[in-house]
């Protein structure tokens, strides 16, 4: 008689996968840095709705803070050497919230709002997406003897902080909506606004083959 497999139940049924119970520190971490994400998504909204500038403060705001969660949740877990089935692709669908998305949102809010302005701040997201997915199929080829990877292919997702960290001193300086530094063109009959050329050079980084090492 074949034994039964631990993934089954005593009547030869599928287990229920028992998420919580899965879950390690590192993830709870994990789960903060999305949460924090998709705070700053929506706090950029009620920005749009508002137009009060303490919810554009908030939705910058709360992308450092989840960069700060998302460095954790890896040496939590390296600390405490233990990682759960759900810990890598949990950590890449916050990462694309936080640091994808989230970023694309902002972006949005502060004025970028033309034609070309929106298909170059979707193309920074899939670019995000893209490289958060190349890191996961080829994470153990790149990993040391340690199982540690030894660099990044392409710049990590969690740059893009650096582009709210610019658009935040210019919001300071009211260089943003009507008054947006660099000003707008006129490509196409589309409407541009040279400042989102940031989010294409970053999408395009991302999905580059750069070799970044890794702290």
């Amino acid at each position: 008689m074949p034994a039964m497999s631990s993934t089954e139940s005593p009547g030869g049924k599928p287990r229920p996968f028992s998420m919580i119970r899965s879950f390690v520190l590192a993830d709870f971490l994990t789960l903060v840095n999305g949460l924090c994400g998709a705070g700053s998504v929506l706090a950029a909204m009620n920005y749009l709705v508002t137009t009060e500038a303490r919810w554009l403060v908030v939705a910058m705001a709360l992308l450092p803070v989840a960069l700060v969660f998302d460095f954790a949740d890896g040496r939590v877990a390296r600390w405490r050497h233990r990682s759960s089935p759900l810990g890598a692709d949990l950590d890449s669908l916050a990462d694309v919230i936080s640091f994808g998305m989230a970023p694309a949102a902002v972006g949005f809010a502060v004025g970028l709002r033309g034609a070309w302005d929106v298909a170059i701040l979707l193309f920074f997201v899939v670019c995000g997406v893209a490289r958060l997915a190349r890191f996961n199929a080829t994470a153990d080829a790149l990993s040391d003897e340690s199982g540690k990877v030894k660099y990044f292919e392409g710049t990590p997702i969690p740059t893009s902080v650096l582009i709210v960290g610019l658009l935040a001193v210019l919001f300071s300086q009211g260089k943003v909506g009507r008054d947006v530094w660099l000003g707008a063109w006129s490509v196409g009959g589309l409407l541009l606004h040279p400042l989102t050329l940031i989010y294409l050079l970053s999408g395009s980084a991302m999905i580059s083959t750069i070799r970044v090492p890794k702290l």
